[in-house]
């Protein structure tokens, strides 16, 4: 057990500087993960081990039982992050606005999606990707330019009051069919990076997971309130923990646990009577130990300064930008929308959050990609939050978002709505 009181030091260090540059971000009207994330830089290679190469390594060790544990610690995190961001997710917001929200999702998905796409095969110098890889990198970069961070928007959108406005459900459909469509197909890219089973076989495990998942999902749609009946919740609750735990297995196996988690969490959503009393026992040591622990973690493995490329971190921001504020802006103009308004959907989906750093962390972990894409993804992540925090207000000309905007709604202003994330 000597290797305890390094773990112990480790969290301890890790939770102290992600509370206080938390706070510091969040005083910034920004989101915590972003001083999280900035405390595991400071901890990390890029300032601690540069300042003090002998002593960064003696207090984390890139290897040993203290690692290996962090290691684990920081993925349980991860996991646990995902699932509540899953289980976010309204469907119930959809009806009224379908017609709306589809054209926008559609439209800001491919767009964004078309040019990551593009961006990887019309310069591949650019990315020092071998050409069997190129492909399913292209594809990932698509996936990763197209989706939204659900959470943060859904946190900005009631901050500024429009979260129940067509305007702000709109929103909300179209970065949840954001989100459903990015995390399906980064599972299905991952099929592709297992070793350890057989690729057809791992494709049929993964088309029947999403399967599942939308079954119980269109089963929701069609019976409605049936479904509070004991039997029927009972089977929901069920299929959830059995995926959750699958997911919580496959992780540690080498497998692609986080969209697991995130469909555990999809399903659960839907089960309101169960909803609000999973959250309240799992969000305060989610959200103030594990899922900081993970983004402190992040820093941690990648020197920022050494991996840092402009030539890489300007075009995956500004495809990024362009991709998710035209492609969304045309399909709600498509859809009847006013220019400024439309404008503003663009804007409030192109918030990319934690959301993005999660799936940017698995492609790392996959050997899809390497530090500088990884830093790049990280830094668009994080600048494309500001950009809708700052831009959405004044679109809407509404007041600035304020701090209040990153935290946790208490239970009795909720009103049917969960929206827990601050990140």
């Amino acid at each position: 057990m000597n290797w305890l009181p390094s773990f112990l030091i480790q969290i301890m260090v890790m939770l102290s500087i992600a509370r206080i540059l938390g706070g510091f971000a969040k005083q910034l009207n920004q989101p915590a993960v972003l001083g999280e994330i900035l405390g595991g830089i400071i901890l990390g290679p890029t300032i601690f081990g540069a300042l003090a190469p002998a002593l960064q390594p003696a207090v984390f060790p890139s290897s040993g039982d203290s690692s290996q544990l962090l290691y684990t610690l920081a993925h349980l995190g991860l996991i646990a992050f995902v699932f509540i961001a899953g289980m976010e997710v309204d469907l119930d917001r959809i009806r009224g606005w379908e017609n709306s929200a589809i054209s926008t999702s559609i439209c800001g998905i491919v767009l964004p999606f078309a040019l990551g796409y593009a961006m990887v095969i019309l310069i591949p110098e650019l990315w020092s990707i071998s050409i069997e890889d190129r492909q399913l990198f292209a594809l990932f970069m698509g996936t990763a330019l197209s989706i939204s961070a659900l959470p943060v928007i859904a946190r900005i959108l009631i901050d500024l009051d429009i979260m129940k406005s067509e305007l702000g459900g709109i929103i909300m459909v179209a970065a949840t069919i954001n989100d459903i469509f990015g995390w399906s197909v980064f599972a299905l890219i991952l099929t592709s990076l297992k070793a350890n089973i057989r690729p057809s076989l791992d494709l049929i495990l993964t088309v029947g997971m999403l399967a599942v998942a939308f079954g119980v999902l269109y089963l929701i749609k069609r019976k409605g309130a049936n479904l509070v009946e004991p039997l029927w919740g009972s089977v929901i609750d069920l299929i959830a923990l059995v995926m959750l735990t699958a997911s919580l297995a496959s992780q540690f196996m080498g497998g692609h646990g986080i969209v697991a988690a995130f469909l555990a969490g999809l399903i659960l959503s839907q089960r309101r009577c169960r909803k609000e009393s999973i959250l309240n026992r799992i969000y305060l040591p989610v959200m103030t130990i594990l899922a900081p622990v993970y983004f402190v973690s992040l820093g941690l493995r990648t020197d920022f300064a050494a991996e840092f490329d402009a030539t890489i971190v300007l075009p995956i921001f500004a495809v990024a930008c362009a991709g998710k504020i035209i492609g969304a802006g045309l399909g709600a103009t498509a859809a009847g929308i006013a220019n400024r308004k439309a404008l503003a959907v663009g804007f409030g989906l192109n918030a990319r959050g934690a959301m993005e750093i999660a799936l940017a962390s698995a492609a790392l972990d996959y050997g899809l990609i390497k530090g500088q894409i990884f830093v790049a993804l990280v830094i668009m992540a994080l600048g494309t939050t500001v950009i809708s925090s700052l831009g959405l207000p004044w679109l809407m000309k509404t007041g600035p978002v304020s701090s209040r905007a990153w935290e946790p709604l208490p239970l009795h202003e909720q009103a049917g709505s969960y929206n827990y994330l601050e990140s």
